[in-house]
C-alpha cells in the first residue's frame, strides 16, 4: 500500500512502493489526466497533468538520469536490487537487518525489559528514573552488540543504512566506534516503525526502497 503524508513546502507527499510505480501512474492519470509534460532531471522526473497537478517522483538511490521513456526507466531504477543494513530501536527492543532488495539476508529482533514510568514522587521516584535509565542504557549496549554480530560482517557490501524508532536512541547505538563502517555508509531517510518485531522489521523495504512522490494538486503552489 501506498504512504501519504503532508509535504515540506505544500502539497502531498506519497510513498510508492516500486512494485507499484507504474500501476500508479495508471491511477494518477485516471484522476488527474493525461500526463501534459514529462521533464527528466539528475535526480527524478516532473509530470504535469492535464487538471494541473504536479508529480515530482524521486527513486531513493537515483538513477541514470534524463532520457527516453524517462517514467519507465525511473520504475525500472526503484524496483533494482541494493543490499541495505536496518536499525530499528525502541525502549525495550530492537531489530537489525540485512536486505538484498526485499529479501531478507540476515536478522536479529531482541528485547529487554524497561519499567515504564510511574506518578510516584519524590525519592522512590528518583530511584525509579536512576533504574530506568540504566535499563534504557543496556538496551542500547545490547543493540550495539547485536548491530556488531549481525550487520557489521555485511557493511562493505552495503548501499546505504536505514534506521527507524527513537532517533536519541538510535544515535546512542550508532556513536559505538566499532559501528563506524555502518555510520560512513549513506543515511537513506528514517523510517516510521512502531515496535521493532520482525514483522515491522520485514515491512521496511517498501518504506525505505519507496518512490518518492510529491503531489501538488490542482491550484496549489
Amino acid at each position: 500500500m501506498t504512504r501519504s503524508r503532508p509535504a515540506a513546502g505544500g502539497g502531498r507527499l506519497v510513498l510508492v512502493p516500486p512494485a507499484r510505480v507504474e500501476r500508479w501512474l495508471d491511477n494518477a492519470a485516471t484522476r488527474h489526466g493525461s500526463f501534459a509534460d514529462v521533464a527528466a532531471d539528475d535526480e527524478g522526473v516532473t509530470v504535469t497533468c492535464a487538471d494541473g497537478a504536479v508529480l515530482r517522483l524521486v527513486p531513493p538511490f537515483g538513477w541514470d538520469g534524463p532520457g527516453p521513456a524517462a517514467l519507465t526507466r525511473l520504475g525500472a531504477a526503484a524496483r533494482s536490487a541494493h543490499r541495505v543494513a536496518v536499525l530499528l530501536v525502541r525502549r525495550g527492543r530492537w531489530a537489525v537487518g540485512v536486505f538484498d532488495g526485499g529479501d531478507l539476508v540476515v536478522s536479529k529482533v531482541d528485547a529487554r525489559q524497561v519499567q515504564g514510568r510511574t506518578a510516584a514522587g519524590g525519592w522512590s521516584q528518583q530511584r525509579f528514573a536512576r533504574r530506568r535509565g540504566n535499563q534504557t542504557g543496556a538496551v542500547v549496549d545490547h543493540a550495539v552488540e547485536t548491530a556488531v554480530r549481525v550487520l557489521l560482517p555485511h557493511a562493505g557490501s552495503c548501499a546505504a543504512l536505514v534506521t527507524g524508532g527513537d532517533r536519541g536512541l538510535v544515535d546512542d547505538v550508532l556513536a559505538d566506534r566499532r559501528l563506524a563502517p555502518l555510520t560512513a555508509l549513506r543515511r537513506l531517510e528514517p523510517v516510521d516503525v512502531g515496535d521493532p518485531t520482525k514483522q515491522e522489521l520485514l515491512a521496511t523495504p517498501d518504506r525505505f526502497r519507496a518512490v518518492r512522490v510529491r503531489v501538488l494538486d490542482p491550484g496549489v503552489g
